[in-house]
């Protein structure tokens, strides 16, 4: 294992502490309001939100309209991560300039972020993971991205449940049902709708939706990108491949 490696295994087992941690007060309280904030939003905004992830969720299992390159095959790790991460910062950007545009329009643009956020995210999770030397091509490659979105977006208590179907990939994906529509979709779209709602709703202010925007959706690219890197960091370490 080189200097680089065991540095970057350091890190990541971390981030495995990280994932197993308790729920703390702060996690607690976000999660109580987060049930206030919800009642108070407008009804047509959980619609359009949901709506948002849900497609997503089906662009992610079925669609084969996002492209990528090749796996890329016998590279070091180094090597790898120094594009993923020029690719993280080409997308954190990318989101910045998109929520600062959006958010300064109000609601009626504010709303229209969510779907255009949604893209950037699993694009840039399609371009990681071949950047790993997986294929998106096979299903549960695509499922393995949802995890990484839920151990991102999710709340601490379902984070760590997540984070043990991470942990244990290799049989956790041959748990996986021959049918991809039986994918349990419904928990996963309110889990990261709910942490995205908190984060986000001040986008949805005039004024002072462009600056809020622009941050938010730049730490949460920052947040999905570390959380991919660590997943497949454990998974190249479990395979044998550093």
């Amino acid at each position: 294992m080189d200097a680089y490696t065991r540095v970057a295994t350091t890190e990541m087992k971390a981030w495995q502490v990280k994932m197993m941690r308790p729920p703390s007060f702060f996690d607690r309280f976000t999660s109580k309001m987060q049930v206030k904030v919800n009642n108070i939003i407008p009804e047509k905004i959980h619609i359009a939100i949901t709506a948002a992830i849900k497609q997503m969720i089906r662009v992610v299992l079925f669609g084969a309209g996002i492209t990528t390159g090749k796996p890329r095959k016998d590279a070091p790790l180094e090597y790898r991560e120094g594009i993923v991460r020029e690719r993280i910062r080409f997308y954190k950007h990318t989101a910045a300039a998109e929520g600062g545009v959006t958010g300064a329009g109000g609601i009626l643009l504010g709303l229209a972020d969510f779907p255009l956020l949604i893209g950037i995210k699993i694009k840039l999770l399609f371009e990681i993971t071949s950047l790993y030397g997986y294929s998106v091509k096979d299903y549960r490659e695509r499922v393995f991205i949802l995890l990484i979105f839920q151990l991102a977006f999710s709340s601490q208590e379902k984070r760590s449940e997540v984070y043990l179907n991470v942990e244990n990939w290799q049989n956790y994906k041959e748990s996986l049902p021959e049918d991809i529509n039986e994918f349990d979709w419904r928990t996963f779209q309110q889990q990261y709708r709910d942490y995205i709602d908190l984060a986000k709703l001040a986008q949805l202010v005039p004024v002072i939706g462009a600056p809020v925007g622009a941050v938010v959706n730049y730490r949460l690219i920052r947040r999905l990108g570390d959380t991919a890197m660590n997943a497949y960091r454990l998974r190249w370490l479990q395979e044998g491949l550093v």
